[in-house]
């Protein structure tokens, strides 16, 4: 009877104890947080307790440096947004532009727009891809992704005379053509992407331990998604069936067939890490047929259509978007008649999912919001802006 009376008032000590939680900065340059992002997290043991993103560390005045450019001269800073992704990002400002303007697209114009955002987009799936592997410990896909992305970027650098940063898409169509050749060579790639995504999904996604440390992990509920306004694999990954290219066509969109990848909790619950994984993945092959459809649909033409060599928007404002790699890009543009904006204030997909952080962290193992992080797949040109 001592004996369990003296076990219970240790068991009672033990529990008044106090104990400190433990802070621990991840970033800003850390594997482990994709950029200069810096999350302070409080730990209890291996338990995340409490997770802030402290942002600001890419910070480049892009929205004020738009206020004291010319519209053509704002392009090549929408690309050092999201340099991962930066063909969409040229697009969706230039789109705002055209729309105030007035703009006709030639429509050869229209479908490169088409076939080099597709491209960007695979390129920056496949960058996450291989960086996520990395995430998650596994190094031999990352070079497997590059190898292919590779090809994409030497492309675009023929088309533009850049790798990342390419002010190619400019008001009233594109900088330069596209070859036959080129475009032969995009055909090739194409069937080739097509069987070697087969193999990396096999090798990755089909994965045991792949699978443990994402199934079930990091979960977006569909509720939580519409909350923070997610867009993008973050919210296809929450079983939403939103895309603007079908939802809301832009350019010639509304011309091409292809399905909206959403996530199914096939291997744990709607909206986990691994249903993230697998709409980008997915997108690839979606991606792959909208450019057979290019290739098949684009004829000679001319390339750009008429354009003022002095730019001034009419009196007004407009908000466009349009959808990038890593989800939906706003652009709201208002013009008071001059040669310069008044103001470009930009929507950024990455900020919004950067801030879930602290929601999504609480209470998750560090192990386990290492994964979420990476699942969420940011960049932080965009967010910071």
């Amino acid at each position: 009877m001592e004996d369990t009376l003296n076990k219970t008032q240790d068991v009672k000590q033990q529990e008044a104890l106090h104990t400190d939680l433990l802070t621990v900065n991840m970033g800003p340059q850390h594997p482990a947080t994709h950029g200069v992002l810096r999350v302070e997290i409080k730990t209890d043991s291996e338990i995340v307790v409490q997770a802030t993103p402290y942002l600001g560390y890419l910070h480049r005045c892009m929205e004020k440096h738009s206020e004291n450019l010319d519209y053509r001269g704002i392009i090549p800073f929408t690309d050092r947004m999201d340099y991962l992704g930066a063909m969409g990002m040229e697009w969706g400002y230039v789109h705002g532009v055209e729309k105030m303007l007035g703009t006709e697209i030639p429509e050869r114009a229209e479908y490169i727009r088409i076939i080099v955002a597709e491209l960007q987009r695979i390129a920056s799936h496949l960058m996450y891809f291989g960086t996520y592997a990395i995430d998650l410990g596994a190094f031999t896909p990352f070079l497997y992704a590059f190898q292919d992305r590779e090809e994409i970027l030497r492309l675009f650098e023929e088309l533009s005379g850049a790798r990342l940063l390419y002010n190619y898409i400019w008001v009233g169509g594109v900088w330069n053509d596209i070859t036959d050749d080129q475009l032969r060579r995009i055909d090739t790639f194409c069937t080739k992407m097509e069987e070697n995504m087969k193999k990396y999904h096999d090798l990755v996604g089909m994965n045991a331990i792949f699978r443990d440390r994402t199934a079930n992990v990091g979960v977006v509920t569909p509720e939580m998604a519409y909350q923070y306004g997610a867009t993008g694999a973050v919210l296809r990954g929450s079983g939403v069936e939103w895309d603007l290219r079908k939802k809301k066509p832009y350019g010639y969109y509304e011309k091409f067939d292809f399905d909206v990848v959403t996530g199914k909790g096939e291997m744990g619950t709607v909206g986990d890490c691994w249903d993230r994984y697998y709409v980008r993945v997915f997108e690839i092959f979606e991606s792959i047929k909208i450019l057979r459809q290019a290739l098949d649909g684009i004829e000679e033409g001319p390339i750009m259509g008429k354009v003022p060599k002095i730019i001034k928007l009419p009196k007004g404002e407009i908000y466009t978007k349009t959808e990038c790699p890593r989800g939906e890009l706003g652009y709201h543009i208002v013009s008071d008649g001059g040669k310069t904006p008044y103001r470009v204030k930009v929507k950024s997909s990455c900020f919004t999912h950067t801030s879930m952080l602290p929601e999504l962290g609480k209470g998750q193992m560090i192990a386990d919001f290492v994964a979420t992080i990476g699942s969420i797949d940011i960049v932080l040109g965009e967010v910071d802006r």
